[in-house]
């Protein structure tokens, strides 16, 4: 088998291990080619679950393994590939970069290139003992644009694409059959039906699949999301004719036959096992071990999905042709940030992790501007509109991804506000938290596209209707909708997206008891950040000061879930977030640990979740020195050591987003050079190469943006404003090119492992003591030079005046 691993960068992927900076790469000025330097196996482990196949930035089409870990309806990571993991049953078509559910979406169509005689359904196949191949690290190549893989069945697959389609080599030994399986009905999720049409006189492989059932195989609300929401269409063509062909449908295999019907369901185990429906055609192999396939996808129609794959590959396009022009739309991407400086180790996580914040959002929308709605339906893209674009994981990303994209691609954060604005016209004005394509799932808690599009207009983007977009969402903040009644698919899940919203504004937080939320006081923290995005952008817009002001009221909620009383009896500690009941009572059994009341985190936590009311909070804990104290105690173990790992709910979990802005806090406490260590800390030791790189979830880039921001020494002051926090910068020189003309710089001459401490700053050449970056660099540009040094600076940025301004009045 001819080895396919050509880069350095892969030796240190064998070991599947987290490689840490201080032990890994010389220095070197400036970086190389940026996508030279993506290693897109980096979260492919360690539950990442990032996926490592080809696909262009915000692409349609990612072409990417699908593993088994001998279980047909189950996969060993939620996008279908575990670094861990060497035996696969297809490349998929589809997939959400990072999602936590397992298994997590998409994972359309899966394709497996089978060198075995056709003995029997693939289907009844329920262990993937034949319909599968073992493959080594070894015969495998991943970099942006193209993917490679050698499987121990003797097969190869050699995959390049375009946002809409992709052109594949597949070589089969001469040897041994050769049969292409179309595992049209396998989608990650399981499906609800699905169709395989072979054409033998055209040489093509067509169909669809029914599917969607995001998270829907969590324990709550008795699975709300197995259901379908859209629909994907496919059509393969081959430049080589077929020796034979056949379908399948459950347990019967069919041979001679040309069209295949049927799904497989929402379940997992026996209960799906022996379900479905497929196709295969052969090949024979003996004179020509080589077929080219084309494939194009569309969510709208078939004849779409031909349209797509016409207008992005052409007849005489190849592999090495396409993959280069993959490339270079990659090298235009990655180049939106140059930076000096580093270690080559440094410089692969950054543009690792800047590649996989390009994943997403992704287009949904045709060549002809047509794409599949919410409501169902096919709509059109907006007049001036490039491009509609689907999965919004909002819990997650309004807190690093949604920033990070506004900075970079404005033109691509305003297509995407668009996007949201017209799904939520298609649900009845409902602006649903997690948007799967352009499916509602009702995935986490509160209202992030509030604070996604308040930062999106704060960052200068303003091609979508601003005005008609926070109508919407004020609206749904404060006229209650017949959902938020419901208790369906709580926790998790809630239907409702201001959930008992009229119980909400009479007391003024979420009762756990009542909320109808997946926990009350988490609702009230993300529903208090909400209303202040919407009271910001309100006044930006010049909404009436009397709706502004009650919103900005609401924003200090949080203070309602707070309690002073609540104590850590093990340290006599008090002052914490906790959920309290309809009554007015405090929830018993209180702990720091305790996540009743809360989503995906506890209430040590929690208790942080306030990035736009730093001052009142510090205030509440018992003052800005006794927040300090605290803030220690959360990043640091007994023994005084860094805690950058998740499963202790009392400190820090760098793994999750309900705290990832908190080692940034320390800026308006007045002690910056503890947010300069803390975040040097984080990125070193929960970040790295290697498929161990990540410290969790992907979270559809959320960790990648997080990495990003750290590195250049900058990270948002809330989520729905354009003032930058100042950290230390791990490179010498930064470059950001927003992609409208503006260029932002940062200079960090004396940048290293060791010079972690913010000496001095400087903008556009005047000294700067304050510790943050006001709106003006973001919107406008300029240079900032930060100096540093091994010793802290404890007077820099540390005085009354410095501290980052909240406007909470």
């Amino acid at each position: 088998m001819r080895v396919l691993v050509t880069c350095a960068l892969s030796l240190a992927l064998l070991g599947g291990a987290l490689t840490p900076f201080a032990a890994a790469g010389a220095e070197v000025s400036p970086a190389g080619d940026p996508v030279e330097l993506v290693d897109p196996l980096i979260g492919s482990s360690n539950g990442g679950n990032t996926y490592p196949g080809a696909v262009r930035p915000f692409g349609m089409l990612s072409f990417s393994p699908t593993s088994t870990a001998g279980d047909q309806t189950n996969t060993a990571a939620s996008n279908g590939y575990s670094y861990d993991t060497t035996r696969l049953r297809g490349f998929s078509l589809t997939h959400v970069n990072g999602a936590g559910c397992h298994p997590g979406a998409a994972g359309d169509v899966p394709i497996f290139p089978h060198t075995g005689e056709m003995t029997e359904s693939p289907t009844a196949d329920v262990t993937d003992a034949t319909y599968a191949s073992d493959f080594s690290h070894a015969d495998e190549l991943a970099e942006p644009g193209r993917y490679r893989l050698g499987l121990a069945n003797g097969a190869e697959v050699d995959t390049t694409v375009t946002t809409r389609a992709a052109v594949s080599d597949l070589t089969f030994p001469a040897d041994k059959p050769a049969n292409l399986l179309f595992r049209t009905s396998n989608s990650l999720n399981g499906s609800e039906t699905a169709v395989t049409r072979i054409d033998e006189a055209r040489r093509t492989v067509s169909g669809s699949v029914l599917t969607g059932a995001f998270c829907g195989r969590r324990g709550n609300g008795g699975g709300s999301n197995k259901r379908s929401y859209y629909r994907l269409y496919f059509t393969a063509q081959f430049d080589r004719a077929f020796t034979g062909h056949g379908t399948w449908v459950n347990g019967e295999l069919q041979p001679g036959s040309s069209e295949a019907r049927g799904g497989e369901g929402y379940e997992t185990g026996a209960a799906r096992q022996g379900q479905g429906s497929g196709g295969y055609v052969s090949f024979d192999p003996s004179r020509d071990q080589s077929v080219r396939m084309r494939i194009g996808i569309s969510y709208t129609s078939q004849a779409a999905a031909e349209a797509n794959l016409a207008a992005e590959i052409g007849r005489r396009d190849t592999v090495s042709t396409i993959a280069s022009d993959a490339k270079a739309e990659w090298r235009r991407a990655l180049s939106s940030i140059e930076v000096t400086g580093g270690t080559t180790a440094e410089q692969t996580a950054f543009y690792t992790g800047l590649y996989h914040s390009y994943l997403q959002p992704n287009v949904i929308s045709d060549v002809a501007g047509t794409y599949w709605g919410s409501d169902q339906e096919v709509h059109r893209i907006e007049r001036g509109q490039q491009a509609q674009y689907g999965n919004f994981s909002g819990w997650d990303q309004y807190r690093a991804h949604t920033q990070l994209l506004a900075l970079l691609e404005p033109r691509v954060a305003g297509d995407f506000a668009r996007s949201l604005h017209a799904y939520s016209r298609q649900h009845g004005g409902v602006w649903d938290r997690w948007v799967h394509l352009s499916g509602w799932t009702h995935v986490m808690t509160g209202d992030p596209s509030a604070p996604t599009l308040a930062g999106f207009y704060a960052l200068g983007v303003r091609d979508f209707d601003a005005t008609g977009a926070y109508r919407s969402l004020v609206r749904q903040a404060t006229v209650p909708h017949p959902d938020g009644l419901s208790s369906y698919g709580c926790p998790g899940q809630c239907i409702g997206q201001r959930p008992n919203l009229a119980d909400y504004l009479a007391k003024g937080y979420a009762p756990q008891d009542t909320c109808r939320c997946w926990g009350g006081a988490a609702e009230t923290l993300e529903d208090a950040v909400a209303d202040y995005s919407l009271a910001d952008w309100g006044r930006r817009l010049g909404a009436s000061p009397a709706e502004t002001d009650a919103l900005m009221e609401r924003a200090g909620w949080w203070q309602h879930t707070f309690n002073p009383a609540a104590t850590d009896p093990a340290t006599g500690t008090t002052g914490y977030q906790q959920a309290r009941n309809a009554d007015g009572s405090w929830v018993a059994g209180f702990s720091p640990s305790t996540q009743t009341g809360f989503a995906q985190g506890s209430s040590a936590t929690y208790t942080w979740m306030v990035p736009h009311d730093v001052a009142r909070l510090a205030e509440a804990v018992g003052g800005r020195k006794r927040a300090i104290e605290r803030l220690d105690a959360f990043f640091h173990k007994a023994d005084g050591s860094w805690q950058y790992t998740g499963g202790d709910a009392l400190r820090y979990d760098p793994t999750n987003e309900p705290g990832i802005h908190v080692p940034w806090m320390y800026n308006a406490l007045g002690a910056p050079w503890k947010t300069q260590e803390t975040v040097r800390a984080m990125a070193s030791l929960a970040y790295g190469t290697g498929p161990r790189g990540l410290p969790g979830n992907d979270d559809l880039g959320t960790m990648s943006a997080w990495y990003v921001f750290a590195a250049m020494g900058i990270y948002p002051q809330d989520p729905a404003r354009a003032e930058m926090l100042l950290s230390s910068p791990i490179f010498e020189k930064v470059t950001i090119h927003r992609g409208n003309g503006v260029d932002i710089t940062i200079e960090s001459p004396q940048a290293s492992a060791e010079n972690v401490y913010v000496q001095s700053v400087t903008l556009d050449g005047a000294p700067r003591t304050r510790s943050w970056l006001p709106e003006s660099v973001m919107t406008r540009g300029g240079t900032v030079r930060i100096d540093v040094g091994a010793e802290a600076n404890r007077e820099w940025g540390s005085s009354g005046a410095d501290l980052p301004i909240y406007h909470t009045d």
